[in-house]
């Protein structure tokens, strides 16, 4: 690398330090005070408070606002360069406006990395302790029930279904359990009124059971009404709880496990979680884009000066994020393709970067 280069990734790292400095202290300020009646009526000390919730908090900010922390450094530090000529003897010098582009991506790789990281293995972590220091302290309800209706495979070979299942009781009302042999054929259906989860034995106790075997055009029905009778089915009320954000808490290893498991049970939810295991790559990317379109953004000298370029850097960045959500939302809900929904922002906006450079060398 050139001294121009040094050059110009030191004030990149330096302002984008600083700004993410400068903003995870007021995003902190502004979620302590709204939370401010929580932390005073619970039991925890401060040092408890500090090392729960506030060092957990950290990385979840950051890892949702770092591709717009540098698209607003990058934007700052380029004005004031393009405000002091600085640009314009750059360019005057011989070098190419894509040359000068050149430590702009290195920096923005640089941190772009280190979010890469960030959002595969430590923002996870951080975001499983933030969330049971809330259900704990702040008697938060994270832990939600599968939909009425449930179906799932418990097995290649074995399917369940449930009308409702009640956390509190553990019971699984309008049981049914249907096996099938290899070739796909309908074996046996076992149904039961209630299935009890016992605990100390980790069997089901059933209630109101009938057995129906198949044999081909032959069938063999046993009702037993009014009896109960403990069995060991290979499901835990655990399967039929899920964590409000449980995707965001499983690092990619154990999402990817998750995932799998999902699809293999027939699990309609197995889309959300590839939204989240897609965004987790995208977003470094994102962040290389942003800092490529701020620069060209802001290299050009103008007499809005910086605040023309933070203007339109603000009403970009905003169509980036609005854009992201509905994408990220079709995805999840409407059928949209998750690797399309979550890069489709992107897509878009290596358009609008080169765009921008074009515009930049005139």
């Amino acid at each position: 690398m050139k001294k121009l280069d040094i050059y110009i990734i030191k004030k990149f790292l330096g302002t984008f330090f600083f700004t993410v400095m400068l903003c995870t202290i007021i995003a902190i300020s502004i979620d302590f005070f709204e939370k401010i009646d929580r932390f005073l009526d619970s039991n925890a000390s401060a040092w408890e408070i500090f090392t729960g919730y506030i060092l957990n908090f950290i990385p979840w900010i950051n890892g949702l606002l770092w591709p717009l922390f540098t698209f607003i450094a990058v934007i700052f530090f380029t004005s004031r360069m393009a405000k002091n000529s600085e640009i314009i003897a750059i360019l005057s010098s011989g070098v190419s406006y894509r040359r000068f582009l050149v430590p702009y991506f290195i920096g923005g790789s640089i941190v772009a990395g280190f979010l890469y990281i960030g959002n595969h293995y430590v923002i996870p972590n951080s975001n499983k302790l933030k969330n049971e220091f809330e259900t704990v302290v702040f008697k938060k309800r994270n832990i939600k029930t599968l939909d009425n209706n449930i179906h799932f495979f418990i097995s290649p070979n074995e399917k369940i279904y449930g009308r409702r299942y009640n956390r509190t009781d553990s019971i699984v009302e309008t049981f049914r359990l249907e096996t099938f042999d290899e070739s796909g054929a309908l074996k046996r259906i076992l149904k039961a009124d209630r299935l009890l989860f016992n605990s100390d034995s980790s069997t089901w106790t059933m209630k109101n059971y009938e057995y129906r075997f198949i044999n081909g055009m032959d069938e063999e029905l046993s009702i037993h009404k009014g009896e109960e009778k403990d069995t060991i089915i290979d499901i835990y009320p655990k399967d039929f709880m899920r964590y409000t954000h449980q995707s965001e808490m499983l690092s990619t290893p154990a999402l990817k496990a998750f995932i799998e498991e999902e699809q293999d049970r027939g699990i309609d939810a197995a889309s959300s979680y590839l939204v989240e295991l897609h965004r987790r790559t995208a977003y470094p990317f994102t962040l290389i884009i942003l800092t490529i379109l701020g620069a060209s953004i802001a290299s050009r000298k103008v007499r809005g000066g910086m605040g023309y370029h933070l203007a339109l850097g603000a009403i970009l960045g905003a169509l980036l994020e609005i854009l992201s959500k509905f994408s990220m939302t079709f995805s999840s809900n409407m059928g949209m393709s998750p690797l399309l929904g979550v890069w489709f922002p992107n897509i878009i906006f290596i358009f609008v970067m080169w765009y921008m450079i074009g515009k930049a060398q005139k």
